[in-house]
């Protein structure tokens, strides 16, 4: 059974931090990109950063760039979102994902609000 399980979400001041975790299991972790996705209230859902391998490249929305990190680990089968300087505009429910080819699984969802 496949499970993609995050955590780490909840209510920072603008400027702070939080890092946000997805355990994975029920597939073979390590042959999977992983990404995260956010949506905000009445917006799209859209990409923030995904990542193929460890030490491989990481791709990141402009909007993020310089603030976000992206990181894997495999032998844990966990992916993390280090987000710092975090600004109102980042207020969203956060999603992992796990990609291989055409098959993509999805977590539930953790909420991440910036508000002071």
């Amino acid at each position: 059974q496949v499970q993609l399980v995050e955590s780490g979400g909840g209510l920072v001041q603008p400027g702070g931090s939080l890092r946000l975790s997805c355990a994975a299991s029920g597939f073979i972790f390590s042959r999977y990109a992983m990404r995260w996705y956010r949506q905000a209230p009445g917006k799209e859902r859209g990409l923030v950063a995904g990542m193929l391998l460890p030490g491989g490249s990481r791709d990141y929305v402009d909007s993020v760039k310089g603030r976000f990190i992206i990181s894997r680990d495999n032998t844990n089968n966990t992916v993390y979102l280090q987000m710092n300087d975090l600004k109102a505009e980042d207020t969203a429910v956060y999603y992992c994902v796990a990609i291989y080819g055409s098959w993509a699984y999805w977590g539930q969802g953790t909420q991440v609000t910036v508000s002071s």
